[in-house]
C-alpha cells in the first residue's frame, strides 16, 4: 500500500509509519517542523514533507494523521476530496495490529521502559514510546516472528484498539484526564476494557485501581512480597538493579529503583508464557536503557548530568530517589534539578504533587512551562516552590560537562559538580544535549 502519515514527527505516530515501511509498504508523511525524528525517518528511507501541504496528496491508498491534527488540516481535506481513507492513529491501529501477537503494555508511568524491557527479553518485533539503547530505535522489525511488543497508549483511548494478545498494566493512575473529560469512571472502565480484551493478562495487584479487579483472571504481581532484595549496583559504572522474583531466583537489569525492578518483574511474568526461565535471566541483560529515562549524557570526574523524561509527580519522585542513590554509589554530595513542567494543565492538577516530588535536590531549578499547544495559565512557581533553594531560569546552554543558566540572555550561573537532573517532555533534552 501507499501510506501517507501526517504529524510523522511524533513518536508514536512515527513508531507505525517505521513499523508500516519494514512490513515492505510505500510510506511517506509530514509534519510543521523538521525534528530528530524526521531526519530519522529519512535516514531509513521514509520520504517527509515540511510542512502540511494539499500538493503531498496524490494517489494514496490510506491517510492516517496523529491525534493533534484537526479536520482542517489541508491534507486531510485533499485526501477526503480524493476519495482516500483518512484515519485517526487510533483508529488505523486495528488494521495495522490485527495479525499480530501484540504483548501490549499500558501505565499511566513505566510503559516505555517496561515495554523496552520485554522487547529486549522476547525479541520480537517492537514499537515503543522512545529509543531503546539496545538497538538505537524505538522500533525494531522482525519479520521471522508474529510476535510484536507495542506500547499502548492511554492517553487517548486508542490502547483499546491494539488487539492485545496479552495485556501487561504496570498501574493506571488518572492521567490524560481532559481527553476522559474529567470522568474517572470512564478512565477506569477504558482499562477494564483494555485488560477485557486480551487472552492473557498480567497486573500489578497492588495499584490502586488494579487491586479491584479480582473478577478478571490474571497472573498478578504483589510487589511488596514477590520482588525480595533489592540491591542497587554499579556495574562498569552503569546502574543495575538486582532482585528476587518470587520462587524464580534472582535477575539483574539495567536501571536503579524499585519501579525498575517492578517493571522488569511484569515483563518476565509476561515473556514466561513462551520462555524459559533462564533464557529470560540471560536476555534481560540485553535492556541498556532507554533515551530521556535516567538517560546518562555526560560523566566526569566531578559530575554527572541525566536526562530524564519525568513529568508527572509519580515520575518525578521515582527519578529522584533513583538520583539519590546513585549519588550515594557515586560519592557525589550535591545533586541539583532542572524540571521543565509540561502543560499548564497537568501543572495545575498536580500542583500540590509537584511542590513535594523535589524532595532530596540540593537546587531546584525551573524553566518556563513548555504549554504544549495550551493557553498560557498563571502559576506562581516561586511562591509554591519557596521551600527549596530555588532558581528561575529561561533556558539553559550546554558547555562542555557544565550547564549555564540563562535570563534574560545573559548567563546566570553555572552547574558544573555534583548530580544534574533534567526533567520533562518537551525541548529540554535538547537543550541539555547543547543541541538548541
Amino acid at each position: 500500500m501507499k501510506i501517507h502519515f501526517i504529524g510523522i514527527g511524533g513518536i508514536g505516530i512515527s513508531g507505525l509509519a517505521q513499523y508500516m515501511h519494514f512490513q515492505g509498504h510505500q510510506v511517506s508523511g509530514s509534519d510543521v517542523k523538521d525534528t530528530v525524528i524526521t531526519q530519522k525517518l529519512r535516514s531509513v528511507g521514509i520520504d517527509i514533507n515540511i510542512p502540511h501541504s494539499k500538493d503531498v496528496i496524490s494517489d494514496q491508498d490510506l491517510v492516517i494523521h496523529s491525534a493533534i491534527i484537526r479536520e482542517d488540516n489541508p491534507e486531510v481535506i485533499a485526501a477526503k476530496e480524493k476519495g482516500i481513507r483518512v484515519l485517526a492513529r487510533r483508529e488505523a491501529l486495528l488494521e495495522i495490529l490485527h495479525e499480530s501477537k501484540v504483548y501490549a503494555v499500558a501505565a499511566a508511568h513505566g510503559k516505555s521502559t517496561t515495554t523496552a524491557i520485554l522487547s529486549a527479553i522476547m525479541h520480537g518485533s517492537a514499537i515503543i514510546g522512545a529509543e531503546s539503547k539496545e538497538f538505537g530505535s524505538n522500533v525494531r522489525y522482525e519479520k521471522e516472528t508474529d510476535v510484536l511488543i507495542f506500547e499502548a497508549d492511554e492517553s487517548d483511548g486508542s490502547f483499546v484498539n491494539s488487539n492485545p494478545y496479552c495485556a501487561i498494566v504496570i498501574n493506571a493512575e488518572p492521567e490524560h484526564m481532559e481527553y476522559y473529560k474529567y470522568d474517572y469512571d470512564l478512565f477506569f472502565n477504558t482499562y477494564r476494557k483494555f485488560i477485557e480484551s486480551a487472552k492473557h493478562r498480567i497486573l500489578n495487584a497492588e495499584d490502586e485501581f488494579l487491586a479491584t479487579l479480582g473478577d478478571i483472571e490474571a497472573v498478578r504481581l504483589y510487589p511488596s512480597k514477590d520482588i525480595k532484595n533489592i540491591e542497587f549496583v554499579l556495574i562498569e559504572d552503569e546502574p543495575h538493579t538486582k532482585f528476587e522474583l518470587k520462587e524464580f531466583g534472582e535477575f539483574c537489569v539495567w536501571g536503579f529503583g524499585e519501579h525498575i525492578a517492578i517493571d522488569a518483574a511484569l515483563a518476565i511474568l509476561a515473556a514466561k508464557e513462551e520462555m524459559n526461565i533462564e533464557d529470560i535471566r540471560k536476555n534481560l541483560l540485553n535492556f541498556k536503557g532507554i533515551k530521556k529515562r535516567f538517560d546518562i549524557i555526560n560523566i566526569e570526574n566531578d559530575s554527572v548530568i541525566i536526562d530524564d523524561y519525568g513529568h508527572h509527580p509519580t515520575e518525578v519522585k521515582a527519578t529522584m530517589q533513583s538520583v539519590t542513590e546513585y549519588a550515594r554509589l557515586k560519592g557525589f554530595n550535591k545533586i541539583t534539578a532542572i524540571w521543565q513542567p509540561h502543560k499548564y494543565s497537568r501543572t495545575i492538577d498536580n500542583l500540590e504533587a509537584f511542590v513535594s516530588c523535589f524532595e532530596g535536590c540540593d537546587e531546584l531549578v525551573i524553566l518556563p512551562v513548555w504549554a504544549a499547544g495550551e493557553e498560557m495559565r498563571a502559576i506562581d512557581f516561586e511562591k509554591e516552590f519557596a521551600r527549596y533553594n530555588l532558581i528561575m531560569a529561561d533556558a539553559l546552554k550546554r558547555e562542555g560537562s557544565s550547564i549555564n543558566l540563562i535570563k534574560a540572555n545573559q548567563t546566570i550561573k553555572e552547574l558544573r559538580e555534583g548530580i544534574i537532573v533534567g526533567f520533562g517532555a518537551g525541548d529540554i533534552t535538547y537543550q541539555l544535549r547543547g543541541l538548541v
